[in-house]
């Protein structure tokens, strides 16, 4: 018998499923196609991680199965190779990053190639590609053209290491998520989305969509939507007035100070009037240096008053402070809060370490509840400095005419008493689009001294090409390297043919990967981003796994972006989703190492060239499928892909035996092939929909030590077919073995059959006052007579009972048969 080469087998299969197009689909003529897509990969280190192994793995099970299910299926690749991730890794090796993006196609595709999966080769895209970026460019055009898009001079995060802009969903804890660094703020002008204009429909459109909780729940509240009223304060002896939103209209009688943002323009309005203003401007400065998380989540509560300016609480007309504190933020709500420190914990610890009044408005429910994690219970009801906080329910008190009254109906009932306006706010801000890098498309806008204006260029002049320069690394200023470069930025306005300028700065790379998974329907093509046609036909994707980390990131711009290219007419796709681009969205679980998270510090970074060599590529699928479900993660060790080796070998070895006529049982049959069989069909095709490869693997390994024992021509068949989507390769060449001329790959899943999913008897348990004392295999047919007589006559039982009379004998049908003595 031959043994099994996987070497050679697996590069015969890879070059031949290549040569013949195996996988790739008629994209105009496919009559059942189905989209199954996974997060291209930016090429930014030395080669692919584990990680990425296991989750493109993982795909493509899933799309195996539904190729093999009569589906067209298009697995597209590419490679995401703009942006910061790649150009940091270039300067860190010292290469220009065009040639490192030649470089690292090579590597990455190479990789890619060598993994089995059933890629469409043919409809892959590189971001970097004139062709592919010159769409990138045109979407900034339709964004712009249809209000979309917009330059303005505002307060952004600034990443000192990167040199760049930052989005707010790109700021992780205070730092850089590229780069860790901390980040700090600059005032600069810069382009935006505006992806504001989007909040309903983009938490209505979670709704419609078959995502996991957890990513629907992360974009939920990062759009943070909230109910509540805009409420006005006069200023005390002055026209200006402190706008407020809250969502606590109802405790406005418990209002006992004010705080408003250090960059509030009350500051500067009543600059005269404020007695300690050099105090509050050095306040102000100090907060410049700190990012947004920092202020919000900071532990120690800082702050100044406004010594000679008070507001006056509208519901009671009492004279209340002032307070400047960089926990207020400018760019959400107002920039003001009315602070209520008898019933919220951050105005509770300021009005505490201030010495400020806490007035209760809250009355408790008797008895009082156990309080929310963090407060205290309610104590004292009177106005003074040691009332406790309370942020549970109750009625209202200390309010006036709504005193007794419940919370939510005081809501209204005081907004309207203020004449305060109802009202929705939201946490998300619109996305800054600009960066001041060179590896990115150039942003397609032209500014004109004499129109005044900024123009979206000329879509016939697209695209505008990336110049090839020495001087690409950041400049460490607001301007990008490409400032430095006359020739690039020189140009003529698309209006009036005048001396114009382009803009300089590059677009964020979320932008490339916002609308690819549109372009692989349609690569090729130079007159429109992709044909009507083609998107109709192959979109909304059918069902994308990647990572959770980009709940707030990718997967909000990617829906966004489809929504509005839905909107403004220049998709269809969709229509009875609003637009929403992706009808399922799984998120698949990390990996480690040994129980350990992988670093090259810690000298345990999994190389799996290193696995594919010694192991076999089929082995290293298997092993990864097997390690968890692909939603969760699991543990990488050595022994484990060594296991999966060895079952290949027993695969091999059996279907060589059943083919040159050797095969022997090794046993007699404990179970009905048959049976075994399609239970077992029915459980890999429930597990592969559901993602819980390693269950469906285990089943597999049952079947076939079964098969050793006993098996038949449907076995063999289902069983080959079953393995297929994990190990592609090796079930290829047995497939061929067997006389087949035609793919594995192609052919119709295996059916099972319900009839063959009964069992014709049950393990009867046998209990004596509630305690297991014996289990006997009965007919599933059995009487309730006959369960009672086997159950009394079983030798545990008879000793239990020692003679004794059972005063009762309880049959649970198809279950137990229980004794009471």
């Amino acid at each position: 018998m031959a043994k099994y080469n996987f070497k050679k087998i697996e590069k015969k299969w890879q070059e031949h499923w290549l040569k013949e197009g195996t996988y790739e689909p008629d994209l105009d003529k496919a009559k059942k196609p189905f989209f199954t897509l996974m997060m291209f990969p930016y090429p930014s280190a030395e080669g692919l991680h584990i990680g990425g192994v296991r989750t493109f793995t993982g795909v493509d099970i899933y799309g195996r199965l539904k190729r093999m299910q009569g589906h067209d299926v298009i697995e597209p690749i590419g490679l995401d190779g703009f942006g910061i991730h790649s150009e940091n890794y270039a300067i860190k090796v010292g290469k220009h990053p065009k040639k490192h993006a030649v470089d690292s196609e090579k590597n990455f595709y190479r990789q890619l190639g060598s993994m089995g999966n059933g890629f469409a080769w043919n409809e892959r895209v590189e971001t970097y590609d004139p062709e592919y970026y010159r769409w990138t460019q045109w979407l900034f055009i339709q964004m712009f053209n249809n209000g979309l898009a917009y330059r303005k001079k505002a307060k952004v995060n600034w990443c000192p290491k990167c040199a760049t802009v930052l989005a707010d969903e790109q700021v992780l804890s205070g730092e850089c998520e590229r780069c860790s660094s901390e980040v700090t703020k600059k005032d600069l002008e810069q382009w935006f989305f505006k992806i504001t204009d989007y909040t309903e429909k983009l938490l209505s459109g979670l709704d419609t969509i078959d995502w996991d909780d957890a990513v629907r729940t992360a974009q939920r509240n990062w759009i943070g939507r909230s109910e509540g009223a805009e409420i006005n304060f006069k200023v005390k002896d002055s026209t200006d007035v402190l706008r407020v939103f809250t969502t606590r209209p109802d405790t406005l009688y418990g209002a006992t100070y004010m705080v408003i943002s250090p960059e509030h323009e009350l500051i500067s309005n009543l600059k005269e009037r404020i007695k300690n203003i050099n105090e509050v401007e050095k306040y102000k400065e100090l907060s410049k240096n700190k990012s947004d998380e920092e202020r919000k989540e900071g532990k120690e509560k800082t702050g100044v008053a406004l010594d000679g300016v008070v507001a006056i609480n509208p519901a009671n007309n009492k004279e209340i402070s002032i307070w400047v504190a960089d926990y207020v933020l400018s760019g959400y709500g107002t920039g003001a809060i009315m602070a209520v420190p008898a019933h919220d914990e951050r105005d509770f610890e300021f009005a505490k370490k201030f010495k400020l009044p806490i007035v209760p408005v809250i009355k408790p429910p008797q008895p009082i509840p156990s309080p929310p994690p963090g407060a205290s219970a309610f104590g004292h009801l009177e106005s003074n400095i040691e009332a406790d906080l309370w942020v549970g329910p109750g009625t209202i008190m200390n309010s006036e005419e709504f005193n007794g009254k419940d919370l939510e109906d005081a809501k209204w009932a005081i907004t309207e008493k203020v004449k305060g306006e109802r009202k929705i706010n939201y946490r998300l801000r619109d996305w800054l689009i600009s960066r001041q890098r060179y590896w990115g498309p150039p942003i397609p806008m032209i500014w004109c001294d004499s129109c005044g204006k900024w123009l979206a260029e000329k879509e016939e002049n697209l695209p505008i090409l990336l110049p090839d320069v020495k001087e690409f690394r950041p400049t460490g200023t607001d301007k990008s390297p490409l400032a430095n470069f006359p020739k690039f930025y020189e140009t003529k306005c698309p209006e009036c043919g005048g001396d114009a300028r382009r803009e300089t700065d590059v677009s964020d790379t979320f932008l490339d990967s916002a609308w690819y998974y549109i372009r692989y329907t349609d690569p090729k093509n130079k007159k429109e981003f992709a044909s009507q046609d083609r998107m109709n036909k192959w979109l909304p994707v059918d069902m994308y796994i990647g990572g959770a980390e980009h709940s707030v990131l990718h997967l909000l711009y990617v829906r966004f972006i489809s929504i509005a290219l839905h909107d403004i007419g220049k998709v269809s796709f969709a229509k009875d989703m609003g637009g929403e681009p992706i009808t399922s969205f799984r998120a698949h679980g990390l990996i480690t190492k040994d129980g350990a998270k992988m670093s090259k510090s810690k000298g345990n970074v999994i190389d799996p060239d290193e696995y594919m060599k010694a192991y076999g590529i089929d082995a290293m699928r298997m092993y990864l499928a097997f390690l968890a479900p692909l939603t969760q993660g699991g543990d990488f060790n050595d022994a484990g892909i060594k296991g999966l080796t060895r079952f290949l070998e027993r695969v091999w070895e059996f279907y060589n035996s059943r083919t040159n006529g050797t095969y022997k049982p090794k046993e007699n049959s404990k179970e009905d092939i048959k049976k075994i069989t399609h239970k077992t069909i029915k459980k890999v095709s429930e597990d592969i929909e559901k993602l819980q490869y390693n269950t469906a693997i285990s089943a597999l390994m049952v079947m076939l030590s079964q098969m050793e024992s006993e098996t038949d021509d449907f076995a063999d068949v289902s069983f080959l077919f079953m393995l297929a989507p994990f190990a592609p390769h090796i079930t290829e060449e047995i497939f061929e073995m067997r006389g087949s001329k035609e793919s594995l790959h192609t052919q119709k899943w295996p059916e099972y059959d319900a009839k063959y999913l009964v069992d014709d008897s049950f393990n009867l348990v046998v209990q004596i006052n509630g305690k297991l004392r014996a289990t006997v295999e009965v007919p599933f047919d059995i009487t309730e007579e006959d369960a009672k007589k086997i159950a009394l006559e079983q030798e545990n039982v008879e000793t239990h009972l020692g003679g004794k009379e059972p005063k009762k004998v309880i049959y649970v049908k198809g279950r137990l048969v229980s004794i009471v003595v």
